[in-house]
């Protein structure tokens, strides 16, 4: 029988911990801190977000496990290293890890990612896969390198629906099974030390934060890519919205649709859109 690993968990927001401490759990295995990124950068103030989802998890913090808010990389690097751990568990987090941290668990650290890796290596894969209109996504576990995205893979499913009005809760609701699922398998594997499946990297595509232009709508594109950067925005929330000039106006544009809807028609390079929710706004 595999012997308890000692677990560092970090991770994005409460309910993604909330899967994963219980899985590890479930697994048989000890979860001991809960690592949260409180800012965007290291060294810099903590985000707004972060100081109500840092409230939230302190009420679901299990009795006996410790929370750790680093202000940087380093500085968790030497935190880590009085847990004696076996492996970290990360899905999400914001800064890039050194191999000071990298090298602290035993096992190395494990890494969840919204994509069917190589494809869509970076911080938003599943932003671009709603901008390319990829119609659903997957779920990868890898062990972490140095790189990006880029270490090998212990478990990997896809088949995950992105639907026309897709937004995070819908798509949580469907990676949860799956990732507790790819989790318990890729925990045996770690316990075996088995190294996993080197990706190819001529397969890899990018997945960068979206580019400022996008915060524009360009009707001189082809109306699904306007449709989709249009979904992609309110899968962020409607404070994200993209700003659009229709005649001698200026919308925010919530969403739009592709086939003859109530709302204001506007000509795209090659067919037509609607907007069918909107408010007005200032241009950019």
């Amino acid at each position: 029988m595999t012997s308890p690993m000692r677990i560092a968990i970090a991770t994005f927001g409460v309910d993604e911990f909330a899967v994963l401490h219980a899985t590890c759990a479930a697994a048989g295995h000890i979860p001991v801190v809960y690592v949260y990124c409180r800012s965007m950068k290291p060294n810099s103030d903590v985000d707004a977000q972060a100081a109500v989802s840092i409230g939230r998890i302190a009420e679901a913090l299990p009795l006996g496990m410790d929370l750790l808010l680093p202000g940087n990389a380093m500085g968790l690097a030497d935190a880590l290293a009085g847990y004696r751990l076996d492996l970290l568990v990360v899905y999400g987090f914001n800064w890039k890890l050194p191999p000071a941290v990298l090298d602290t668990p035993r096992f190395g650290v494990l890494n969840i990612h919204t994509s069917l890796l190589p494809k869509y290596r970076g911080p938003a894969p599943v932003l671009w896969a709603i901008c390319n209109g990829d119609p659903e996504t997957g779920l990868t576990i890898h062990r972490m390198d140095a790189r990006f995205d880029a270490g090998p893979i212990l478990a990997q499913r896809g088949g995950i629906p992105l639907d026309e009005d897709v937004t995070p809760r819908a798509l949580w609701s469907r990676l949860r099974p799956v990732l507790a699922d790819l989790l318990t398998g890729a925990l045996v594997q770690v316990a075996q030390e088995i190294p996993g499946t080197t990706q190819d990297d001529v397969d890899a595509s990018p997945a960068g934060f979206i580019e400022p232009e996008f915060s524009v709508v360009d009707w001189s594109r082809p109306a699904r890519e306007v449709h989709n950067q249009v979904r992609m925005f309110a899968f962020m929330g409607r404070d994200h919205a993209p700003v659009a000039r229709v005649g001698d106006s200026h919308l925010r544009v919530f969403r739009t649709r592709l086939e003859p809807a109530e709302g204001l028609r506007v000509e795209c390079v090659d067919a037509p859109i609607w907007i069918v929710d909107s408010a007005p706004a200032m241009p950019r």
